[in-house]
Order: structure tokens, then C-alpha cells, then sequence
């Protein structure tokens, strides 16, 4: 697994668990974690595409990724535990994607340092 292709995975369930959430609780602000998904993948599109910009829009995902864990950490999680139910297995999904994310960039990030 590369940083790549957990980027993908993080993009794809921010944007499925903040469509699911919509539809189970009809607030707008459930997208947020939808929309982050959807920059975070076109960080990785650009990315993919241009070499040059690879390291820029790298360092944009990795910075979109800890802005959602973190709001996610600091806003959703209490009231995710006090409520329970779905919207915890969902919240519990974004965080583990997101973590994992995070730490394969990171490594990656080690990689080419020491390549270089």
C-alpha cells in the first residue's frame, strides 16, 4: 500500500460516510466531510498528472486530511460517543481512513527524504 492509493481510500469513504450521514440526518453540514473527500481527490488527480506539482498537491492533501481529523476529532467525536448508533461507526470509519492516510503519507514523506 502506497500513499496513493490510501489517499484514495481516505477520498472515497469521507465522500460516502458524508453522503450517508446526509441521508440519515438531513443537515447540510454533513457534506463537510464529502467535500473534504472530494479535494483531497483532486489533489490526487493533479498530483497523478503532473509530476512537478506532484510534491505541492501532495502537502495539500496531507494538510486537507489533518484538517478533517482534527475537526473531526474536536467536534463530531463527543457527540458521536454521547449518541452512538451509525453515526459513530461512521465517524469511526473516517478517523481510521484518515489516521491511516495520514501515517502512509508520512511515511512516504521518510522515503523520499531518504532517497533524496
Amino acid at each position: 500500500m502506497n500513499s496513493k492509493n490510501a489517499n484514495i481510500i481516505n477520498s472515497a469513504s469521507l465522500i460516502i460516510m458524508g453522503i450517508w450521514g446526509f441521508f440519515e440526518v438531513s443537515s447540510i453540514t454533513a457534506f463537510i466531510p464529502s467535500i473534504f473527500g472530494i479535494l483531497i481527490f483532486i489533489c490526487y488527480l493533479i498530483s497523478r498528472k503532473n509530476q512537478k506539482l506532484n510534491i505541492i498537491f501532495s502537502h495539500i492533501a496531507v494538510l486537507l486530511t489533518i484538517l478533517i481529523l482534527v475537526a473531526l476529532i474536536g467536534t463530531r467525536l463527543p457527540k458521536s460517543i454521547d449518541e452512538g448508533g451509525w453515526g459513530l461507526l461512521r465517524l469511526l470509519v473516517m478517523l481510521g481512513t484518515s489516521s491511516f492516510s495520514i501515517t502512509m503519507f508520512i511515511k512516504s514523506f521518510i522515503e523520499a527524504r531518504q532517497n533524496k
